[in-house]
């Protein structure tokens, strides 16, 4: 982490704009805290990933309450290409002090240089490729051009910088492991895939009953009209879905692991798990 932090500061100072990917569905669970440390007196632009995923209203939201910290928020869909042209302009919005400055100093046609940092699993290189096409080219004969760090011409106006030293977010509570781990972020071979079914089953409980019902077919009553617990729910899915082990018995690890796919790939529907009017209202920090 030590390492990897020195690395991303060092980066930051070749660079005008810092762009964030994250995942539109975890807004906040999936950046990296220090960014906004590092990040300081830098453009900002934040991409809400796998917008195709999340709900539309919350990502609307969302964009308001980055926008109040003065930084610049796009919609996209690294994957499709959608939102993918617009970027372009936002970049020139988001440096339009830099590019000010440098046309009052006579300097024209100076690239934006932009690095890209995104954790684990939002998207960061796709969106690289798909942002950058079969036309980028490296550069070179400049500082940060090292092994391990790439920097990529995308046109006379922008050059990304492409580092593979990506840093992991503290854990500064239980929730946000909890909501890596539902978008795919954390490795699912260490973790118990039943009782994180679960977790994720008693969130959509609270934010999204229907799209649980309307998948599996179950209720989240039982026929006395008391309230199942996650585990009984977690054993419907596992019914309406036939996972059965041998015989009669349930294969309970092969409906968390279907719940979680459902979830992941959108078949449960567009579903955002963080909603911005829980989070505090911020003061303004960065201004692009």
């Amino acid at each position: 982490m030590t390492k990897a932090r020195r690395m991303m500061q060092e980066d930051i100072k070749l660079v005008d704009l810092i762009i964030e990917l994250v995942d539109a569905r975890v807004p906040l669970a999936s950046r990296n805290p220090d960014i906004d440390q590092l990040g300081r007196g830098k453009s900002r632009i934040v991409l809400l990933n796998k917008a195709d995923l999340a709900d539309s209203t919350c990502s609307r939201q969302w964009k308001e309450y980055f926008q109040a910290r003065g930084i610049h928020v796009m919609e996209i869909n690294a994957r499709t290409g959608g939102g993918m042209k617009a970027i372009h302009g936002l970049v020139q919005k988001a440096c339009g002090e830099k590019i000010a400055r440098d046309r009052k100093r006579g300097i024209v046609n100076r690239p934006v240089r932009a690095m890209v940092v995104g954790i684990p699993n939002v998207g960061k290189s796709t969106f690289i490729n798909s942002f950058a096409g079969k036309a980028c080219t490296k550069t070179g004969n400049r500082p940060g051009v090292t092994k391990g760090k790439q920097w990529i011409r995308l046109d006379r106006s922008l050059e990304l910088l492409d580092t593979p030293g990506i840093l992991w977010p503290k854990f500064e509570d239980n929730e946000v492991g909890m909501h890596l781990a539902f978008i795919g972020s954390m490795n699912d071979e260490i973790i118990v895939m039943e009782e994180l079914a679960c977790d994720l089953l008693e969130l959509l409980r609270e934010l999204y009953p229907e799209a649980v019902t309307g998948r599996y077919g179950i209720s989240w009553e039982s026929d006395a009209g008391e309230a199942n617990s996650m585990a009984v729910m977690l054993e419907g899915i596992a019914r309406c879905r036939r996972c059965f082990l041998k015989g009669e018995n349930l294969d309970l690890k092969k409906a968390a692991d279907l719940l979680l796919d459902d979830f992941r790939s959108g078949r449960l529907g567009r579903l955002t798990l963080e909603r911005p009017e829980r989070q505090p209202v911020p003061e303004q920090e960065n201004r692009g």
